[in-house]
């Protein structure tokens, strides 16, 4: 399943949830320097998702605040469309 993120980097915490128009919101503690607010989204996802990081992976916008991400269907036993649906809505 793919979804679209919208990275927040330099927030006061790191808190997953909110619209940005279609894309989920991300927001991070972690600065955008050497790749370390997108390691950081992708982590933060997982762990929202309920899922190991290695089942989320960046498809595009690496240098970007607008990324989507592939979660890996059979690691979140189809719940995560449900999951971003609720996290969408927060």
């Amino acid at each position: 399943m793919r979804v679209a993120i919208r990275v927040r980097p330099g927030a006061s915490r790191t808190r997953v949830g909110g619209r940005y128009g279609d894309a989920l919101v991300v927001a991070l503690q972690a600065r955008a320097v050497d790749g370390a607010a997108t390691e950081a989204a992708l982590a933060a996802l997982a762990d929202a998702l309920g899922v190991r990081r290695r089942h989320v992976a960046l498809v595009t916008g690496a240098t970007s605040r607008d990324k989507v991400v592939e979660v890996d269907d059979t690691a979140t036993r189809g719940d995560a469309a449900a999951r971003v649906a609720e996290l969408l809505d927060a």
